[in-house]
């Protein structure tokens, strides 16, 4: 029987998904959607990063990441802040999109998909 852990699960998602030594988190957006792109993508990281942790994981274990941006006129700003985020030398898989956002003060999301720590990364 395989193993499938859900955390935080609603009727609509689960905010993390455990399967096989992988963890699966929902897509996160900014608490503060008033704010501009940066400050959004700081405050969505800072989410990622309490949920890792929840889970078991962290940035270093980080496997892909696909970043949605509401326009792609912000991508050098939430560049600048996700550079400064991701360890040096353990760069995710990722890409960046531009899509419509569930709301309209959305500038960006992101989902993550990250192995537990104890396993080996190179």
């Amino acid at each position: 029987m395989v193993e499938i852990a859900r955390t935080g699960t609603t009727e609509r998602m689960s905010k993390i998904v455990r399967h096989n030594g992988v963890i699966y988190l929902c897509g996160q957006v900014a608490d503060n959607s008033d704010e501009h792109a940066a400050a959004q993508t700081e405050n969505m990281l800072a989410k990622v990063d309490d949920l890792l942790e929840s889970a078991g994981s962290d940035r270093k274990h980080i496997l892909s990441a696909t970043v949605y941006l509401r326009d792609m006129k912000d991508f050098s700003e939430m560049n600048k802040v996700w550079d400064s985020w991701v360890p040096q030398g353990y760069a995710p898989a990722r890409a960046c999109v531009e899509a419509r956002m569930a709301r309209e003060d959305l500038l960006v999301e992101i989902s993550v998909i990250a192995a537990e720590k104890g396993r080996k990364t190179v």
